[in-house]
C-alpha cells in the first residue's frame, strides 16, 4: 500500500474543505497576518541616545610633582677634641649663635709651651750651625758631608718647631662656619681626650627639603626647578630643586631629592614634615569637566570619545592635576572630541545622536 498518494489526497481534501466550507474564516486569517506584517514593516528606527559633547585641542600643561618629606639642616658637624687636656673655657650654651672662627673650646696648654720654647731653641742652635758649616764650605775648610748634616740639623730643628706649633693650635676649637650650637660646649674643667666631644653645630639658613622621588616621577624632575612646600605648622616656603640622586636607595628604589630655601630668621628647624610641591616638565593635555570621566568594561579609567557620525569609542587617560575650571588629561590624542554628558548611557561602538558643546553642530 503506497502512503504517499493517500496524504497528497488527504491534503487536497482539507485546502478544498477550508475554501468552500471555512472561507470566511479563512480571509479573516490571512487579513490579521498581513496586517501584521505591514506593521512591523512600518515600524521607525529606534531612537538614538542623546549626548553632549565637547571638542578639545590638547594644550600644554605646567604639571607638578608631590613628594613627602622633611627639612634637614644645610650642614651640621660634631666639633671634637684633636688633643688631651682641660677644657679652660666658658661653655656657650645651646641655641647659640656663633660665627666662623668664634672659640669654642680651649685646652690648657699644660707642657706644650714648653716644648714650643725648646723647638725654637733647636731651631736657632741649627741656624747658628748651619751658617757656620756654610761659611767654612765657601772658604774651602769643611767638607760638604759636614755641610749636608747641618743643613740636615736645620731641617729636622724647623720640623719640631712646626709641629709644636701645629699642638699649639690644636688647644683652641673654633666654629668651621656660621651656625647655631645644638648642645653645650664642654664644660669648664672637664678633660677632653682626642676625640671627645666639644659641641655639635648646625647651620639652618639655607635649610634643606628633603623628599624621595619613586621611578615614574623622577624624569620628570630637572636641576633647579622651582619647587615650593607647606610645612606641618602650615607655613609656606620657596625655593629651587639643588640635588637629584642618580643612584636609587637599594631597598625603597626611591631617589632623594634635594630642594634648598632661604631661612634668614631660623624659623624652620631641622627635621619638621614638609608636602613638596616641584614644578615638573611641561605635558600636553586637555581641560575637560572631571565628570566627563567614565570607566570601560576592562575598569580603565577615561574618556568616551564620539566621530562626527555620532560613532561611539574608549580612549584610556591620565590625570595630569585639578583645577578650577576643570581636569588636565594626558595620553589621549591631540584633537578629540569627548561626550561630556550622556556617556554613561552608551557604549563602544554604540551609534549616538550628538549635540556640541558649542551647539554648532550635531551629528544625525
Amino acid at each position: 500500500m503506497r502512503v504517499f498518494p493517500l496524504v497528497t489526497a488527504l491534503v487536497v481534501t482539507v485546502v478544498l474543505y477550508l475554501t468552500i466550507m471555512e472561507r470566511d474564516a479563512l480571509l479573516g486569517f490571512a487579513g490579521v497576518m498581513a496586517d501584521e506584517v505591514q506593521e512591523q514593516s512600518d515600524t521607525p528606527e529606534p531612537a538614538r541616545v542623546r549626548v553632549l559633547a565637547q571638542r578639545s585641542v590638547a594644550q600644554p600643561v605646567a604639571s607638578t610633582v608631590v613628594l613627602r618629606g622633611r627639612t634637614e639642616a644645610m650642614r651640621q658637624v660634631e666639633i671634637r677634641s684633636e688633643t688631651a687636656g682641660l677644657v679652660v673655657s666658658d661653655p656657650l650654651r645651646r641655641g647659640a649663635s656663633v660665627q666662623a672662627g668664634d672659640r669654642l673650646c680651649e685646652v690648657a696648654p699644660g707642657v706644650r709651651k714648653a716644648a714650643l720654647d725648646e723647638a725654637q731653641a733647636r731651631l736657632s742652635e741649627a741656624e747658628i750651625s748651619f751658617r757656620a758649616a756654610s761659611g767654612l764650605s765657601d772658604s774651602g775648610f769643611s767638607t760638604e758631608v759636614r755641610l749636608a748634616n747641618a743643613r740636615a740639623a736645620l731641617q729636622a730643628a724647623q720640623a719640631g718647631v712646626d709641629r709644636a706649633v701645629e699642638e699649639m693650635a690644636r688647644l683652641v676649637m673654633h666654629a668651621p662656619f656660621d651656625g647655631i650650637l645644638e648642645t653645650d660646649t664642654a664644660e669648664l674643667g672637664s678633660l677632653l681626650q682626642p676625640g671627645a666631644l666639644c659641641a655639635t653645630l648646625i647651620q639652618l639658613d639655607p635649610i634643606k627639603l628633603v623628599g624621595f622621588a619613586t621611578e615614574a616621577q623622577i624624569d620628570r624632575l630637572e636641576q633647579n626647578a622651582p619647587a615650593g612646600a607647606q610645612l606641618a605648622s602650615g607655613r609656606e616656603v620657596l625655593g629651587s630643586v639643588s640635588f637629584i640622586a642618580r643612584s636609587a636607595d637599594a631597598q625603597t628604589r626611591t631617589f632623594r631629592i634635594e630642594v634648598t630655601i632661604p631661612n634668614p630668621d631660623g624659623r624652620i628647624r631641622d627635621g619638621q614634615s614638609a608636602d613638596i610641591i616641584i614644578q615638573a616638565q611641561d605635558q600636553s593635555g586637555h581641560l575637560l569637566p572631571g565628570s566627563a570621566l567614565t570607566l570601560n568594561d576592562a575598569g580603565e579609567l577615561g574618556l568616551r570619545l564620539v566621530d562626527d557620525e555620532g560613532h561611539v569609542s574608549f580612549a584610556p587617560a591620565q590625570i595630569l592635576r585639578d583645577s578650577a575650571e576643570g581636569i588636565w588629561l594626558a595620553g589621549l590624542p591631540d584633537e578629540i572630541a569627548a561626550i561630556i554628558v550622556g556617556q554613561e548611557f552608551t557604549r563602544e561602538g554604540a551609534r549616538v545622536q550628538v549635540t556640541w558643546a558649542d551647539n554648532t553642530q550635531a551629528a544625525q
